[in-house]
């Protein structure tokens, strides 16, 4: 059993929530098999799993399946037709008023949301509130170990490296006149990762001039585009260690194929990297108070600055995301545009900070990786303060 039943009942308590119900249909929610440490069995019916503030768990499986939730302690209970499993449901919860689920309201918390509407609908003709559940996903989802906090550093001290050494090959093949394209140059990192025992599940990017306006642009050997004198060279690149648990680390930098940045992409990066910053001290600030602060608000903070600048409808996306065993992790995300995440950011979590300018004819970012820790936040690896003159 990965949670620890006194200390989530506790946690209840402090949400003022009478229980947390899990709920699951043929693997519809990931949120709810990893939380509770289900190992792999035939589960091909409902089946349900109570956990109350205070007192003993209670399980809901189907008769054909008794053993299905053998791994949870608990008392349980059995349905085979609809009416026994609305029944037992109801008997399940008891006086039970304020439950939570992996539900978000108007989907305002997508990460969250693997509870369809009708079963909702379901849980709520028994006479209780659904609330949803972010708060207590992010804890039990998305705070690292210090074990996982030493991959991610050790992960970012050899990509820091890989991206440096991904700009001198782009430059050294430039003054070579034998330009490499976007997608050799992708296999090189990835070539790299593999000597250093890292990986990815997809990735990097590898983008040019207005390719890198596509914040999700993926280069490929169909479309192979040469990196060449005069171009600005954008990489985001994200891995982790082989090793089980291993959490990400997930950084853009930005490069100019020459001897001296252009002014018209020295503005808009030195607004990025102002962006970046502020949302980064809010952070960091928050912390060394004690003062929580909620994902929306750290969007905002970053959001504000470019949008004073004139770039505000050229940034397209939310100013970060949390980051875990997947680079998109279950925590807080840095969002009031995409969603209106009004998470705290939690002690043990770690999130990008990424703000984007993208422009017709080229786009930049600036992404540092942030972890919040007992009484102050950093940032984990190397910092950009303008962009890189890669033939200087």
């Amino acid at each position: 059993m990965s949670f620890e039943l006194n200390g989530m009942q506790a946690d209840l308590r402090t949400a003022k929530l009478d229980g947390w119900l899990f709920y699951d249909f043929r693997g519809r929610d990931p949120i709810a098999l990893r939380i509770l440490d289900l190992p792999g069995a035939m589960r091909t019916r409902r089946w349900f799993y109570f956990v109350p503030a205070k007192g003993t768990p209670k399980k809901l499986v189907h008769k054909i399946e008794t053993q299905s939730l053998a791994a949870v302690p608990g008392d349980t209970l059995y349905y085979s037709g609809q009416d026994d499993l609305r029944k037992n449901l109801k008997k399940m919860l008891g006086r039970a008023k304020r439950v939570a689920m992996q539900y978000s309201p108007m989907n305002a918390i997508p990460y969250v949301a693997m509870v369809d509407a009708g079963t909702v609908e379901l849980v709520k003709s028994c006479g209780v509130k659904v609330e949803t559940s972010a708060d207590l996903v992010q804890k039990y989802e998305a705070c690292w170990t210090p074990l996982q906090l030493e991959t991610h550093l050790t992960a970012g001290k050899t990509i820091d490296r890989i991206v440096q050494e991904a700009f001198a090959l782009a430059a050294k093949r430039v003054r070579e006149k034998n330009p490499i394209a976007e997608h050799e140059l992708q296999q090189w990192i990835l070539a790299e990762f593999a000597k250093a025992d890292l990986m990815t599940e997809e990735g990097p990017d590898v983008a040019v001039n207005a390719h890198a306006s596509d914040p999700h642009y993926a280069p490929s050997a169909e479309r192979a585009t040469a990196i060449k004198e005069g171009d600005l060279l954008l990489l985001d690149v994200w891995g982790k260690m082989k090793t089980a648990g291993s959490v990400y680390y997930d950084i853009s930098w930005v490069g100019y194929l020459g001897a001296k940045v252009p002014e018209k992409y020295a503005k808009v990066f030195a607004v990025l990297v102002a962006a970046r910053d502020k949302a980064v001290e809010l952070i960091r600030s928050s912390v060394a108070a004690g003062k929580p602060v909620q994902g929306w608000q750290v969007d905002q903070a970053a959001r504000g600055v470019v949008e004073k600048a004139g770039f505000g409808k050229y940034f397209i996306h939310r100013t970060g995301h949390n980051i875990g065993t997947a680079v998109h992790g279950n925590g807080v995300n840095m969002d009031g545009m995409e969603t209106h995440d009004i998470r705290h950011l939690i002690v043990r979590t770690c999130n990008s900070i990424e703000p984007g300018i993208y422009l017709p004819e080229f786009g930049m970012r600036s992404e540092v990786n942030v972890y919040v820790g007992e009484k102050e936040a950093r940032v984990t690896g190397a910092v950009q303060k303008e962009i890189l003159a890669l033939l200087a």
